[in-house]
C-alpha cells in the first residue's frame, strides 16, 4: 500500500475517534512524531469542519433523517452541563480526545455557545497534548491500554 494511502487513513480514522489514529499509525510503523502529528490534523480538520459549518451540517442531517423530539434532560445531558458550567470550553476541549470523539466535542462546545476562538485554541492544545500522550501509550505501554480494555 503506498505511503500515502497510509497516512490519509491515519488522518481520517483521527477524524472520528482519536484513538484509532495512533493504533493504525503505529501498525504501519510510523515514527511517533508522524503518528501524533497525523492524528492532531486529524482530528483539529473536524474540530475546524464543525466550528465553521455545524450549522448547515445539522440542518443537513436533521432534514435526512427526520429525527423525533428527544428528551432534553438525560444523565447524559445533565452530566455534559454539569462538566460546561464548572470548567467550560477547556473542559470540553480536555475530554474530547479521550471520551468524547472529535466530532462529538465540537458540536457540544458549539452547542453549548462557547466562541470559536476559544474552542479551536483550546481544541489545539489538548489534541496536541492527547495525541502525543496516546502514541506513546500504544507505542511503549500497550500493555496499560489492553488491561483497561480499550484495545
Amino acid at each position: 500500500m503506498p505511503i500515502l494511502v497510509k497516512y490519509l487513513i491515519v488522518y481520517a480514522l483521527s477524524a472520528v475517534k482519536m484513538i484509532f489514529g495512533p493504533t493504525m499509525g503505529l501498525y504501519y510503523e510510523f515514527s511517533v512524531v508522524e503518528t501524533s502529528l497525523l492524528t492532531l490534523s486529524g482530528m483539529m480538520t473536524t474540530v475546524y469542519l464543525f466550528s465553521y459549518f455545524g450549522q448547515e451540517i445539522k440542518g443537513f442531517t436533521d432534514r435526512i433523517f427526520r429525527r423525533k423530539k428527544r428528551k432534553i434532560f438525560t444523565r447524559k445531558n445533565r452530566r455534559f452541563v454539569k462538566v460546561w458550567r464548572k470548567y467550560g470550553v477547556p473542559g470540553i476541549a480536555f475530554f474530547t480526545p479521550i471520551l468524547l470523539s472529535p466530532p462529538g466535542g465540537s458540536i457540544l462546545a458549539n452547542a453549548f455557545g462557547g466562541k470559536r476562538k476559544e474552542i479551536i485554541k483550546w481544541m489545539w492544545i489538548f489534541g496536541a497534548a492527547w495525541s502525543l500522550i496516546i502514541t506513546l501509550l500504544v507505542k511503549y505501554a500497550r500493555w496499560v491500554l489492553v488491561d483497561l480494555g480499550v484495545i
